[in-house]
């Protein structure tokens, strides 16, 4: 048993990136933490750390090691953690990375309840748009949004995550609102980035089924959501954004929806784990916890205005969506 805590004390000292913070996270000095890392290096034969007086960095054989003893730690942790019943039995420290701004609108706001739920338990959230390879980082759950394509992954889908085409209305004052997705050609359109270029190509589809796929161009594109909001807000052109991100602005009449004759492809939120035979307690109440709060219909939906939704004339008088 004292080869199996050390094996989660390594683990450990990694994911707080400091013998000290594991420490902390155990309730054990550092003294010993030091101790028992000489001693599974011992053990094993090989060094798992560099250590200077400023860093603590993985040798190869630390990095190679990590990545094959931390499915089957956490698979023993899973196993343990679901022979008991309470709630409160839930602990260790939860690993999360999540998309910046819909993790700073609608996950941060939720983490003071959860952890009060459970009172065993400590997280750590980071928050970026880059698409982060779970196992090897030492993560226990990422947010993600749209599709997974990576088929080792174990996802499971959240929400539905609904997107709208949108502009500024001084944006359609001036260049018109488009009525088919042809115009999109014609319109300055804000395009994503993402590791494999622009999603300049954007498909939409009609009642009666016909889709229509158009290759889109314009004078801003961007990896990160928020600038492209920004610039559709400012009247730059017409921007493609899940309405999550701008319900606020749809309510208020700072954005436009456009083409609402038209479906975007089905995107989705999930909840991506790496690929392991038992799902961890701490992974598990939190994914439960998410799924709760988002229900069937997220919150972002119930928020925009029933006229805005229906395609009315918004109360302000600013515009359609």
């Amino acid at each position: 048993m004292d080869r199996i805590e050390d094996f989660g004390l390594f683990l450990r000292v990694i994911d707080h990136g400091s013998i000290s913070g594991a420490a902390r996270s155990l309730g054990i000095s550092v003294a010993v933490a030091s101790q028992r890392l000489a001693r599974l290096e011992s053990s094993l034969g090989v060094r798992l750390f560099h250590r200077t007086t400023r860093r603590l960095q993985l040798t190869s054989d630390g990095a190679a090691f990590a990545e094959q003893a931390r499915p089957l730690i956490e698979d023993l942790e899973a196993l343990t953690g679901n022979l008991r019943r309470s709630a409160r039995d839930v602990g260790g420290t939860l690993r999360v990375t999540v998309p910046a701004a819909f993790g700073k609108q609608y996950i941060s706001p939720l983490l003071p309840d959860f952890l009060a739920r459970h009172p065993q338990l400590t997280m750590s959230v980071e928050m970026n748009d880059r698409m982060q390879d779970l196992a090897g980082e030492g993560f226990d759950l990422a947010i993600r949004i749209g599709q997974v394509n990576e088929p080792t992954l174990i996802a499971r889908r959240l929400v539905t995550n609904r997107r709208v085409l949108c502009a500024s209305p001084d944006y359609l004052k001036k260049h018109g609102t488009p009525r088919k997705p042809q115009d999109l050609a014609d319109h300055q359109c804000l395009v994503m980035l993402d590791d494999k270029g622009p999603r300049d190509s954007w498909t939409l589809r009609a009642k009666d089924g016909t889709q229509s796929t158009v290759r889109v161009h314009g004078r801003l594109q961007s990896n990160l959501g928020e600038v492209v909001r920004e610039a559709a807000i400012a009247g730059m052109g017409i921007s493609l954004h899940s309405t999550w991100h701008v319900c606020d602005d749809l309510n208020v009449g700072r954005l436009v929806a456009v083409l609402r004759d038209y479906e975007l492809p089905e995107s989705a939120i999930f909840a991506v784990m790496p690929p392991r035979r038992l799902v961890l307690p701490r992974v598990r109440v939190f994914i439960d916890f998410l799924a709760e709060h988002f229900g069937n219909t997220p919150p972002w939906e119930h928020k925009l205005n029933t006229k805005v939704r229906s395609g009315g004339k918004h109360p302000s008088g600013k515009g359609r969506c």
